[in-house]
This record gives C-alpha cells, sequence and structure tokens, in this order.
C-alpha cells in the first residue's frame, strides 16, 4: 500500500505581486531552455546583424575617407585606414565608366540597401526565434497547469494563472526582443570601435572616457524611473480594479444612487495616474535633454581635438568627421541598455512566477502500475469507512462513509447543504486524494486505476454547466474520436435537446458565445445531458442536475433519463420529490456521516431526517402550487 501524504505547499505564493527581481542567471539558463530548439534560426539572425553592422560602419567611411579625403581634398600625405574602400570604388569606377563620386554615390547606395535588408531579416528571424521559443514555453505551461488537481485550483485565484500564461510570457518577450535591439546596436558599436582605434588611438581614448559618464547617467535616471513606472503600474492596476466593479455591478450603483460618489472615487484614482504619468514624462524629457547635451559636448571635444590634430597633418579631416558620425554609434547602446533596464527587472519577476507555476508538483498521485480496466466495466460501486478532509488540518467533510451499490442501482444522495454530497463524487472523479482500499469500482480500489481511465467510465452533469467556444455540435462531442456527428445527435435527440437546437440559425452547427449566454439555463442543462449520453458512460452521476430546470422542462427529459439510466449505475444529488422517489435507494448524509438508507417508503415510515427533508420540501411545493395557481 502506497502512502498518500504528500509535502504541505504554500499556495499564498501564487497571490504574491513580484514587481521587480534581481537578474537571476539560474532563471535566464533556464529560459534559455525553450530557445535550444530554435538556436539555429537565432545564430542566424546573430550572423546577418554582424554583416549589417559591418555595411553601416563602412557607410560614413566612404562619406568620409573616399569622398571627402580621398575626391574631394585628394589627401594622399596621409596612409591612414580605408579598409580597401578606396580600391574598391576605383575598381568600381573603371567597371562602370563612372566619376569617381558618382561611382562612390553608387557604392554607398548599394551598401544602404544591403544593409537595411540584412537589419531587416535579422528582426524577422529574431523574432521567429523569440515568438517560437514563448510558444512552445506557453505550451508546456499549460499543459502543466490543466494537470494539477481540482485542490490546486479550490486554493488558486484563476486570475492569477492567467497572469502567468498571458502578461508574464508578454514580459519575456519584450525582454527577448529587447535582447535583440541591444545586439542590434552593441554589433555596430564593436565594429565602429576597433575601426576607429585602427585609425586613431588617442581621439579613440578621448571618446571612450565619455562612455562611463552617460553610463553613469543613465542607470541612476533608471533607478528613479524604475520606483516611477512600477507606481504608474500599480495605478493602472487600481483604475482597470474600479472600473470593472463599477461597471459589473452597475445596476447595484445606479439603485444606489451611487454615481457621484462612484466618480469621486474613480476620479481620484485616475489623477492620481496623471500625476505619475507626468512625472514620468518630466523624468524622461529631462534625461533625453541631458544626454542631447552631453553628445554635443562630445562632439565638441571631437572637433577640438581632431581639428587640432587636422592642422598638424597627424589626422584626416574625413577621419574627424568620421569620428563625429561614430559618436551617435556609441551612445545609441547605451541608451538601448538604459531602457531594457526596467523591462529585465520586469521579467526577472514573471520568469520567478512562471517557473513557480512550472515547480508546482502538486497533483492526483497515480498508481505505478495502474490496474488495466476492461472496454465494458459492470459499474458496481463501493465506498468503505471512507474518511476525508480537503486538507490535514480541517474537519473530516465525509466521516466513515460505507455503502455497497450494486451495478444498475439508482442511489439517491440527499441531504442538508454542506452534508458532503458533492464531495463524494468528486472523490469518485478521482479529483482529489484519498485513503487506500475505501472507494472501489468493480472491486477494484480505486486509487490503483489511473484517473483518466476512471472518468472515461463515468458520466457527469452538474448544476453549472461549462459551455466552451465552438458549436452545439462540439460542446456535444468534446473532441472526443469516438462518437460521430450522427451519435452526438442521436444522444440530443434522445434528451429532447433537439427541440430547441433545430430552432436555432445554424442547427447544431451554431456558434455559442462565451459560456453559452445565447442559451437559456435550461437549454444548457439538456446539453449538458446529450453531452455525457454520447460519452456512454457506464456510471452516471447527477449532481443538482435538474435544479436549474423549470418543471415543464423537467418533465421532458424524465423519460429520456428513464431510458440513459437503465442498465447504468446512477448516483442522484438532488432535491426534488420526483427524482427522489424513483430512485431504487435513498442515502441520507448529515455532517458527511450516513445516518438513514432505503427507500423512499421504508425512510418516510421511519420519521428521521428523511421524512423531515420530505416534509418541509412539500411544504415549499404546496406554497409554490398555490401561487402559481
Amino acid at each position: 500500500m502506497r502512502s498518500r501524504k504528500s509535502e504541505k505547499l504554500d499556495h499564498a505564493i501564487f497571490d504574491a505581486d513580484l514587481h521587480g527581481q534581481n537578474v537571476n542567471m539560474q532563471l535566464l539558463r533556464r529560459l534559455l531552455e525553450w530557445v535550444k530548439p530554435h538556436r539555429n534560426l537565432g545564430l542566424f539572425s546573430l550572423a546577418l546583424v554582424g554583416l549589417a553592422s559591418i555595411l553601416a560602419v563602412l557607410l560614413p567611411v566612404i562619406i568620409t575617407r573616399i569622398v571627402i579625403d580621398n575626391i574631394i581634398l585628394s589627401n594622399t600625405s596621409l596612409v591612414l585606414p580605408d579598409f580597401g574602400m578606396i580600391e574598391f570604388n576605383n575598381r568600381l569606377q573603371q567597371l562602370t565608366g563612372f566619376d569617381p563620386i558618382v561611382s562612390a554615390c553608387l557604392l554607398y547606395g548599394v551598401f544602404t540597401l544591403c544593409c537595411h535588408i540584412l537589419y531587416h531579416f535579422h528582426r524577422i528571424t529574431f523574432a521567429k526565434t523569440v515568438l517560437h521559443s514563448l510558444r512552445d514555453m506557453r505550451h508546456d505551461l499549460f499543459q502543466h497547469m490543466i494537470h494539477r488537481p481540482s485542490s490546486f485550483y479550490d486554493k488558486v485565484a484563476v486570475g492569477r494563472i492567467m497572469t502567468r500564461v498571458t502578461n508574464d510570457i508578454q514580459a519575456l518577450f519584450e525582454l527577448f526582443m529587447g535582447i535583440g535591439m541591444l545586439v542590434g546596436e552593441f554589433v555596430p558599436f564593436f565594429v565602429a570601435l576597433s575601426l576607429m582605434m585602427a585609425i586613431d588611438m588617442t581621439l579613440t581614448g578621448y571618446l571612450l572616457l565619455a562612455i562611463p559618464v552617460f553610463a553613469v547617467i543613465t542607470w541612476f535616471f533608471r533607478q528613479a524611473t524604475r520606483t516611477v513606472y512600477r507606481q504608474i503600474r500599480n495605478s493602472v492596476s487600481q483604475l482597470n480594479q474600479n472600473l470593472q466593479e463599477n461597471l459589473s455591478g452597475m445596476a447595484v450603483v445606479q439603485l444606489s444612487n451611487r454615481e457621484a460618489h462612484n466618480f469621486a472615487v474613480y476620479n481620484e484614482i485616475n489623477s492620481d495616474n496623471r500625476n505619475r504619468e507626468m512625472h514620468a514624462i518630466s523624468l524622461e524629457t529631462g534625461y533625453g535633454a541631458f544626454m542631447d547635451n552631453m553628445v554635443n559636448m562630445v562632439l565638441a571635444a571631437i572637433i577640438w581635438f581632431g581639428g587640432g590634430s587636422v592642422i598638424q597633418d597627424a589626422i584626416s579631416l574625413g577621419s574627424v568627421i568620421l569620428f563625429t558620425q561614430f559618436v551617435d554609434m556609441f551612445i545609441r547602446p547605451i541608451r538601448a541598455l538604459g531602457q531594457q533596464y526596467n523591462v529585465l527587472f520586469r521579467a526577472m519577476a514573471s520568469a520567478e512566477r512562471i517557473f513557480q507555476a512550472l515547480d508546482w508538483s502538486e497533483q492526483v498521485q497515480e498508481p505505478e502500475n495502474p490496474v488495466q480496466l476492461p472496454a465494458r466495466i459492470q459499474g458496481k460501486l463501493e465506498f468503505r469507512n471512507l474518511t476525508f478532509a480537503y486538507d490535514d488540518d480541517d474537519q473530516p467533510v465525509l466521516n466513515n462513509v460505507s455503502i455497497i451499490i450494486p451495478p444498475g442501482e439508482k442511489l439517491a444522495v440527499v441531504g442538508p447543504t454542506g452534508s458532503g454530497k458533492s464531495t463524494l463524487i468528486r472523490l469518485l472523479g478521482r479529483f482529489y486524494d484519498f485513503p487506500d482500499n475505501t472507494i472501489f469500482l468493480d472491486d477494484i480500489d480505486l486509487n490503483q486505476i489511473n484517473s483518466q481511465d476512471v472518468r472515461r467510465k463515468i458520466g457527469v452533469v452538474l448544476q453549472d454547466f461549462h459551455i466552451f467556444s465552438g458549436t452545439v455540435l462540439d460542446n456535444i462531442m468534446l473532441g472526443n474520436p469516438s462518437i460521430s456527428r450522427e451519435k452526438a445527435i442521436a444522444a440530443a435527440k434522445l434528451v429532447n435537446a433537439d427541440t430547441f437546437i433545430e430552432t436555432l440559425p445554424e442547427s447544431y452547427d451554431t456558434q455559442l458565445v462565451e459560456r453559452g449566454q445565447n442559451l437559456s439555463q435550461g437549454q444548457r442543462q439538456l446539453l449538458a445531458f446529450a453531452r455525457v449520453l454520447a460519452a456512454d458512460p457506464e456510471i452516471l452521476i447527477l449532481d443538482e442536475a435538474t435544479a436549474s430546470i423549470d418543471t415543464e422542462t423537467e418533465q421532458l427529459i424524465q423519460r429520456a433519463l428513464q431510458k440513459l439510466m437503465q442498465g447504468r449505475t446512477s448516483i442522484l444529488i438532488a432535491h426534488r420529490l420526483q427524482t427522489i422517489r424513483e430512485a431504487d435507494r435513498i442515502l441520507v448524509l448529515k455532517h458527511g456521516a450516513v445516518k438513514e438508507v432505503g427507500s423512499h417508503d421504508e425512510l418516510m415510515k421511519k420519521k428521521g431526517i428523511y421524512y423531515t427533508l420530505n416534509q418541509l420540501q412539500f411544504q415549499d411545493v404546496k406554497t409554490e402550487v398555490a401561487e402559481y395557481s
């Protein structure tokens, strides 16, 4: 026998708001695991940006070393690196017969076109690498979350999980695309640096002195804006929450004459958001102006020191102009790095949240060597001394429950609210872990059967029936390959669901809106019966299945239910007298314990709990009939 004890998990971490974390290399390495399958495309993208960067650096060389130094000034007294561009232009001139200036313009135009094409394909291939990687991550995250048990979703808000699949993945997309942008900025930086060092080490050294100044200024600025942007995100979140509360509760707002008060509250939050946005804009504007002035000062320094070198014939005029054009290539990477600063820390928080979800180990324990069920089972069920609590620290919801349900029997389960009726059904569907040798299916311990195999044998109709996006037929078949269109339609006809389906615009091919809002509650319940019948399970469970159906609609399905339950073991959790009376036996639960078992007539003669519940409901029925009359 295996132990059912599991590690105590803290679900509160899913409610923690992580705004920004330190750079975690372990998280980054784990992120790269999703990039590895697409690394060839990524490496090709890096090769493209390398070639584009070389061309981007050679473009100002054409203007300064070929046009200014070689053609206009005809300066041949200084031997300075031109990286083969002068010789290349001479050969192009000989080949085309153009003037030197025309061939230089032609060369510049071809390089510009090739540079932009290479940059374009770099961005496209890098974006494909990122999107494919995050698609795989989103796939793995979704697949992991749909296999978490019901106990997990009982304690964690669904919105928190949606944030991880949507917003957090999007934050990683911004991070990876930012990395691609940085690569596109830093590769030209290093190419230009090597070229400048080859021309004049002294002038290059003066330019390099400015880089730490730019970096320090950018770092202090991003530290300030990091706090401001966090406050902006919080204020936007408050705006959205307040707006959602007001719109969803508009009827209450208007009935309570709270329009003015609610508007004042919303306006206060909105004003706070505006002030914080203005603060951020002021910081960004000040930073931009300061950096522009610093760039002008660097240009002035280059002209000052470079001009002196030109006068002394230590360097050509074109080379000094070349240095001024490279200033932008030096400053852009620092600015880009500053822009990615906040993105990086947000992405670290998102990565931590994603890996919290991916590493969450909570699951229904499956048997190591599961028992294989036959194609059709008998449907015998047994609960043997079953005691269960949702949490180890809670009071038991079920206490020493024992009952045998023979194949084909129809058992009604009744009891006050909170008596454990629905819990009994959830355990039967293996949605929670429970002690071994307490629930049996055809005399086989349910814990020794794979949970998916168990659920194939059980059809459940709940009061809250979920409609998926898609057609009516899709919601009956649920992607089950063993259910044909004809079988699904036959099931709908058997439960009289075709009476409303045929009136829909496109019949069974009608698209249903979110949660089936274009159907009435009764129609959704009829669709639920058709869904279960089409799956043809050996065990049928109706959990308050007719509670939301009017009396006329219920009469339509009663005859279909009789056919549906023939030859099937059926468990009915219901309050309506007619449904309960037609059961072979009735199980009465109170405080999680079995209090009474027997037929309707037997329990009425005992005048116990069932008799009391029956009398109370009978009085309610008489009241409803009197009011209706």
